[in-house]
């Protein structure tokens, strides 16, 4: 909880300093420092496991106004957040609301914080964050905490900056996926096997919606095991990290794909490319938003969407696969979906179940139910 005795500061590792007041948890966390310019969906954003070993930047001025809604289950998941605790290794805020309105909320974002082990800062300067991150790219940092009445050691702090180990070159995804198979079963006369790289709750809530039972598994099991479930399709969820890392389940979906209807969403669509042979590499900053465009090469029809990922698909290496564009980024030209030429195959690198954002493509849901269907 917020206490006037303690600040904070947040250092960046080429030794860019911020000091504000600490909230939420005290503990002093490292890791890598992205910013979301999303306007709302704290919650959602702050529970979703693709932010996992990141220190999360909104640049929304005032975060907290409408505090935190109570964990209510929809289909035996929490029905506003996108997983069982907040992921993220550290809050970085403007503006703190410490009296919420809302008639969901249950607690502030201060105590929710607080409660969960997770630190935050507020009172700095987060444009000039965003705009040091948008030039120099994300970067390590560390959120650290002291006493009023201190001066911290800055010189010993950036020695320590200097050896922080980058998050992505970590099993991040080893680290929230499931660890044993369970079901969703609601009678459905479909039934999709869900590889968790690190699933937002929404994604599943969208195929129970739809009749569809859910089967979620480990990200690292076998391309056996998930035909053994005798499944009509198979998707591979968004995630943490670097795609490359996830070698099992780049091989698990290379046989998946040549059998089964699949459907992958951001990281997903990564491993995707990477199990037919294409590459990937890392943004300069990432794509973490509500308003990204994404528009669809056969039909021009450009849509707004949901992203949260550090990495993209390299469009020239699609050529030697099967694979094909089938959405870009108009801002930066970057694949935003990719589609099998002949097989019942494709995934988008957005968020099409939204949680929060724009619900126009929750669709592609649909198209996935039709190919399940006709396969």
């Amino acid at each position: 909880m917020t206490d006037k005795n303690k600040k904070a500061l947040l250092l960046l590792k080429d030794g860019t300093l911020f000091i504000g007041k600490g909230f939420g948890a005290t503990d002093n966390v490292n890791g890598e420092v992205v910013f979301s310019t999303s306007m709302v969906g704290y919650p959602e954003s702050l529970t979703d496991p693709s932010y996992k070993g990141q220190i999360l930047t909104l640049t929304y001025p005032m975060i907290g106004n409408y505090g935190v809604p109570s964990n209510a289950s929809k289909f035996g998941l929490p029905a506003y957040f996108e997983s069982d605790r907040i992921q993220i290794k550290g809050l970085v805020i403007h503006e703190l609301c410490l009296e919420p309105y809302h008639w969901a909320s249950v607690r502030t974002l201060d105590k929710w914080l607080s409660d969960e082990g997770v630190p935050g800062i507020y009172g700095i300067d987060t444009r000039r964050l965003t705009k040091k991150l948008r030039t120099n790219g994300t970067m390590l940092g560390m959120l650290q905490f002291f006493n009023s009445n201190e001066e911290p050691d800055i010189e010993t702090l950036l020695n320590d900056c200097q050896n922080i180990i980058d998050p992505n070159q970590t099993d991040l995804v080893g680290e929230v996926s499931i660890k044993t198979s369970c079901r969703y079963d609601i009678g459905g006369k479909l039934t999709v096997v869900l590889i968790d790289c690190g699933v937002k709750f929404s994604i599943i809530r969208c195929l129970l919606e739809r009749g569809i039972n859910v089967i979620r598994v480990p990200y690292d099991i076998s391309a056996d095991d998930v035909l053994s479930y005798n499944p009509d399709g198979v998707l591979v969820s968004n995630g943490p990290g670097d795609p490359k890392r996830n070698i099992k389940t780049i091989e698990t979906v290379r046989v998946l794909a040549e059998k089964i209807p699949l459907m992958g969403i951001c990281l997903g669509t990564q491993i995707l490319a990477l199990a037919f042979g294409a590459d990937t590499y890392k943004l300069k900053f990432g794509h973490r938003s509500q308003n990204q465009p994404a528009r669809d090469l056969t039909s021009s029809i450009c849509y707004i969407t949901i992203q949260n990922h550090s990495y993209a698909i390299d469009m020239e290496t699609l050529k030697q696969t099967p694979l094909e564009p089938w959405f870009i980024n108009p801002n930066d030209k970057t694949v935003e979906g990719i589609k099998h030429k002949t097989k019942p195959v494709f995934a988008v690198q957005w968020h099409p179940e939204a949680t929060p954002g724009l619900h126009d493509t929750e669709v592609l849901f649909d198209k996935f139910k039709k190919s399940m269907e006709v396969k």
